[in-house]
């Protein structure tokens, strides 16, 4: 029943806002259409179509605000006048009332919110769909004082998000049982990705602690800022970090009359995202302009500034191994291995034909190299990318699905920086390199050196055990056929020892030999 009242009040939110005389505008209102035009009758639509929109999705919750968040970074895709309103959406969500705040920041730390803060800006500074964000001042530890952001969840939002999962939910049963398509696509594992992405979002010491990963993992680039965590003023309703100081992103100009070199910026974001992923498998997974700026501070000039840590995505070693390989392979225009490897991995069925895959996947793809990011719509090619896996029944990876989403934000992104930014080239020689480390000598030593510290707890065990193996031996009799068989065993060991320490010189000799092999034929 709760399911079907959340879906009634979608239908009543899209008749008052007028969302359906859009989506008519949008089709040219085709002859058996034009009756639906009675339905406007009555209401008040006034109001611009983007205003529309982007109330619309605000009154529906959460999940509406982050899909019209994501689509506000392509505008490439929309008309103008709505791309600019769903931008509100990035930070300038309605707030919710200073009082709540507060109350929640006195029920988390249990004591008055000017005990907590030497200073608490009573205005929000900036409101999304899951909290609002106040600056201030706080006393560490050590008695220093440092100003803060502090982020403050949005009061109501869990019973919301359960709802209209559980609708989702229900909609990703009935799409999957219509259809072989329906199957393909896995509805019901994508959602349940979604869920668990939105749950932890909710929790803020998680995204602080996600903040503070991403800090370590990013310490040595030099590219990005990622805020400080304050753990003494960290609650599961309430997070304190550094305040950070920059221009959002999205203001271009502004960042370019400051000086800021706009198309190395966006090299350095392309850069960055390729890090994050194949690197460290651990990506900021919810990049819209709102949560990204640019420092103009000396000491940092130019560099990117991370903000909302609420979602991530993480990789395992296989998939980043499988993605560097097909994107290598991609950017060499090796269409056979990028058909071999979906074979592979089990994504598509394994009597597949690799030619005709091959073919398939290059009609797609060999348009669009040697172009600017200006003449390429990743929506495009991912639309034809699936047009090609309907063909070859090709399975959904649901762990990939935020990867696809950042994917989005971050070409939206690189065409509002540099439309003249060439993606390929830019990733290229990160990934080659990258594919150079993970078969190469350095990552043989850096699995010797992770296993080192059993190997160190294993040795000096080993005179003991000899000792107790050969007193055990002692007390009893042995035969000399026993004896015999014993020297034997001993003997095909040695061997084996011989044979191993000679395998390995080899396989280390065979990794250079291949390293060398391997430069030869990129370079």
């Amino acid at each position: 029943m709760s399911r079907l009242l959340r879906g009634a009040y979608i239908v009543w939110i899209v008749f008052r806002f007028g969302l359906d005389e859009l989506v008519l505008s949008s089709l040219g209102t085709p002859r058996w259409l034009r009756l639906a035009r009675i339905l406007s009758i009555g209401r008040q639509l006034d109001a611009p179509r983007g205003q529309r929109l982007r109330e619309a999705l605000e009154q529906l919750g959460p999940i509406f605000v982050k899909f019209g968040q994501v689509l506000s970074t392509r505008r490439d895709l929309l008309p103008p006048d709505i791309a600019d309103e769903l931008a509100h959406l990035q930070d300038r969500v309605p707030p919710f009332s200073t009082d709540i705040a507060i109350a929640t920041i006195e029920r988390a730390f249990r004591r008055p919110v000017d005990e907590v803060f030497v200073q608490f800006d009573r205005v929000p500074v900036a409101s999304a769909s899951i909290a609002q964000v106040h600056f201030g001042v706080v006393r560490t530890s050590a008695g220093v004082e440092r100003e803060v952001a502090i982020k403050v969840l949005r009061p109501g939002m869990l019973p919301v998000i359960d709802k209209d999962l559980a609708l989702m939910r229900m909609m990703a049963g009935w799409v999957e049982g219509l259809s072989a398509d329906g199957k393909r696509l896995k509805p019901r594992e994508v959602v349940a990705e979604f869920d668990k992405y939105l749950h932890d979002e909710l929790d803020l010491v998680r995204e602080a602690s996600n903040a503070a990963q991403l800090r370590r993992n990013m310490s040595g680039l030099d590219l990005v800022l990622i805020p400080e965590i304050f753990w003494d003023f960290c609650h599961a309703e309430v997070m304190v970090m550094e305040r950070m100081k920059g221009v959002p992103i999205n203001q271009v100009e502004r960042l370019r009359d400051a000086g800021v070199d706009i198309a190395k910026l966006a090299r350095d974001g392309v850069t960055l995202f390729f890090t994050q992923v194949f690197r460290d498998g651990f990506f900021h997974a919810d990049m819209h302009p709102g949560n990204i700026q640019v420092s103009l501070e000396p000491g940092t000039f130019g560099r990117y500034i991370s903000l909302d840590f609420g979602i991530v995505g993480t990789l395992t070693e296989y998939d980043k191994e499988y993605l560097a390989q097909n994107f290598t392979a991609f950017f060499r225009r090796d269409y056979k291995r990028v058909a071999e490897l979906h074979i592979e991995s089990g994504w598509v069925p394994p009597e597949t034909r690799v030619d005709e895959l091959e073919s398939a996947i290059r009609a797609v793809c060999e348009p669009y190299f040697d172009r600017p990011l200006k003449e390429i719509s990743l929506g495009m090619v991912l639309m034809r990318l699936f047009q090609t896996s309907r063909r070859f029944q090709v399975e959904i990876q649901p762990q990939l699905v935020l990867l696809q989403k950042t994917l989005l934000n971050i070409e939206g992104l690189g065409r509002q920086l540099d439309p003249e930014l060439d993606l390929w080239s830019t990733a290229k020689p990160f990934l080659e390199q990258w594919m150079l480390d993970q078969i190469g000598p350095k990552r043989l030593f850096k699995q010797l050196r992770d296993e080192f510290p059993r190997y160190a707890q294993l040795l000096p065990e080993l005179p003991r055990l000899l000792a107790e193996y050969l007193q055990k031996g002692g007390q009893q009799s042995v035969s000399r056929r026993e004896l015999a068989v014993l020297l034997a065993e001993q003997r095909k060991t040695n061997r084996l020892l011989q044979s191993l320490i000679y395998g390995g010189m080899g396989f280390v000799l065979g990794l250079l030999a291949l390293q060398l092999l391997i430069r030869i034929r990129l370079f």
